[in-house]
């Protein structure tokens, strides 16, 4: 469309420049509302002696949550790698090694996916076509840190409040996570908006987000990292698939 077309992509970038400045207003003004619901539930849990129970509920929690990140991005996505996108996954994670510390220090898949893109082109091979194509979508859909850390919290807040699972709302919990953290968006803790759809699912009380909220910023970096992770090894694997197929298409296939 030409210079036509410039006053729609002003639009949309004017219109993205402020929902990221409103995102910022609420991420300075966090740390204040989550003093407020701390002070809040050690009052009426009766001071911090009744508090320390709940406290170590929440080192629980985290450990729980972190090392369920840890078998899942230091066991299952190199053995994928190694078995499917056959390659080495000790090389490969040097070579990643920027956009995973970017994503701890920022929390956000969009923010890390320059150095995601050139960590999977530059310093491992990958070519523009795959990278390009896999690691915009994964940064958006491939929220696997997410998904588990979801089910993990469901979970938590159901043992709080002295609710049982069975086995058919703890499948609802892991399949309803999973759909949630495909819908997140790539920005800063996020996963705990998309928590409510998976406490309604199970009829969970949404106020006990609350709990988590005090340790969720340090979750919240374990997990995207975990999803930059996730996303360079699905690059890493389709770019393998590809070079299979390609040859079998014959030599004039596109």
């Amino acid at each position: 469309m030409g210079k036509r077309g410039h006053t729609a992509i002003d639009f949309i970038s004017a219109l993205n420049d402020g929902v990221m400045q409103i995102v910022h207003w609420i991420m300075v003004f966090a740390p204040i509302g989550i003093f407020g619901l701390v002070a809040g539930r050690i009052g009426r849990a009766g001071g911090f002696t009744q508090f320390l129970p709940e406290l170590l509920a929440v080192g629980k929690y985290s450990f729980t949550v972190i090392f369920g990140l840890a078998i899942h991005a230091v066991i299952a996505l190199p053995i994928i790698l190694f078995l499917v996108g056959k390659r080495n996954p000790l090389t490969y994670v040097k070579g990643m090694g920027a956009a995973l510390l970017n994503a701890f220090s920022t929390a956000s898949s969009s923010a890390t996916l320059p150095l995601t893109m050139e960590g999977t082109e530059k310093k491992n091979g990958i070519s523009n076509r795959t990278s390009s194509f896999v690691l915009p979508l994964g940064a958006t859909i491939n929220m696997d840190g997410t998904a588990l850390y979801e089910a993990v919290a469901a979970m938590f807040i159901a043992q709080v409040y002295g609710i049982d699972l069975g086995p058919v709302e703890q499948v609802v919990i892991f399949l309803t996570a999973t759909v949630a953290a495909i819908g997140a968006a790539g920005i800063p803790e996020a996963g705990l908006v998309t928590m409510m759809i998976v406490l309604k699912a199970v009829g969970l009380p949404i106020e006990g987000i609350g709990l988590i909220l005090t340790i969720d910023w340090f979750l919240d970096r374990c997990r995207t990292t975990v999803n930059v992770w996730g996303d360079s090894v699905g690059a890493g694997v389709i770019e393998t698939l590809e070079s299979e197929v390609a040859p079998e298409q014959g030599a004039d296939s596109p």
